[in-house]
């Protein structure tokens, strides 16, 4: 269901009080048929609480019209407490300033009944103390609207920075995934066709290799999708690490056991390693890498260096260095790159354990 908690418990609150005043006796001329429209008229506000909310202002319009003839209908007078949700959801489905518009209204429409029925209410101490708890009710009544609506604002602001959140990863891990065993496609295929006048056999073993990398490439995604659906399986960085440089000339070396580090700071760790060893394959023109993972006691710390060209490092990074510092970041870590024109590179990530 849903009617509104608050609105239907100030409702069944307002019946409750309005059969006791009557059947308690306290009505000094009851009358069954007022009674019954006053029943009847408690049970039209909980059938408007169950229609859509896309017709706000009308319904809003139905609530203060059904809330008058209560007002009316109701011989223990209390059903004024009622007309505080007028300025609760007007604020909460119109806005701060309709709701504020509508507290200082009803404000002025119950001043304005005690003057026209009661002439020197201000003199009244049941009058002026009635006056005050509406007061009291009404601000109670804004600041729960005001702190809801700001709970409301949250909550959409986290949802969206989730999903911003989300396509970043999504982004990071076809470039670092996908797009690592495509390229490694790619530079078989041209080695494939580079070498198949001179050396037809180099020339197959390159195309095997690009038939091994479009297998790794599919599992990859399949991979993806079962993180998407359960991130539970275990995953063990150092044989990830062999599978990935296997048939390659990378010097692997790992140094400890893999023990405490979370999946998502492996993770980090095993992107980072695809991203480097791409970089040097299709960038540095690299005749030698090697990739060193180290489990320390308190962290774990994967180098990858090459003797590549270099680059500068002061100047703008790319996709791929910039979602491996983001990738380290998000799990506590730190990226350091130590490189420089001519003078190979060196990729430092350090995650806790």
């Amino acid at each position: 269901m849903r009617v509104s908690w608050v609105s239907g418990l100030v409702y069944g609150l307002v019946l409750v009080a309005g059969l006791y005043y009557v059947l308690a006796g306290l009505a000094p001329d009851p009358n069954p048929l007022r009674l019954a429209g006053f029943v009847v008229c408690i049970g039209l506000l909980y059938a408007v609480e169950l229609l859509e909310p896309r017709h706000v202002v009308a319904l809003l319009a139905a609530r203060l019209v059904l809330f008058a003839a209560v007002a009316v209908l109701d011989e223990s007078g209390l059903s004024r407490v009622l007309f505080l949700l007028v300025p609760f959801l007007a604020y909460l489905r119109l806005g701060r300033r309709v709701g504020l518009a509508l507290g200082a209204l009803s404000l002025v429409l119950l001043l304005g009944s005690y003057l026209v029925r009661v002439p020197g209410w201000y003199t009244d101490a049941a009058a002026v103390s009635d006056v005050l708890m509406f007061c009291v009710g009404l601000v109670l009544a804004l600041a729960m609207a005001a702190t809801a609506t700001s709970a409301r604002d949250a909550q959409e602001e986290v949802t969206e920075l989730s999903v911003a959140m989300e396509r970043t990863r999504l982004a990071r891990d076809v470039h670092d995934g996908l797009g690592h065993h495509l390229t490694a496609i790619a530079v078989q295929l041209e080695k494939s066709e580079a070498f198949r006048e001179r050396d037809p056999e180099a020339a197959d073993r390159a195309v095997a290799d690009a038939r091994r990398a479009a297998r790794q490439a599919l599992e990859e995604v399949r991979s993806s999708v079962r993180a998407m659906r359960a991130d539970t399986e275990p995953f063990h960085l150092p044989s990830a690490l062999a599978d990935l440089v296997r048939d390659t000339d990378v010097v692997l070396t790992v140094v400890g056991a893999q023990n405490g580090a979370d999946r998502a700071a492996l993770t980090a760790l095993y992107r980072a390693a695809q991203e480097s060893l791409t970089n040097a394959r299709r960038h540095a023109g690299a005749t030698a890498v090697s990739a060193t993972l180290t489990f320390g006691p308190r962290d774990a710390r994967l180098e990858v260096a090459d003797d590549g060209r270099g680059f500068d490092v002061d100047a703008a990074e790319g996709f791929g260095l910039k979602g491996m510092r983001e990738r380290a970041r998000l799990v506590g870590g730190r990226v350091e790159v130590a490189s420089a024109p001519g003078a190979g590179t060196r990729v430092t990530v350090t995650v806790p354990s």
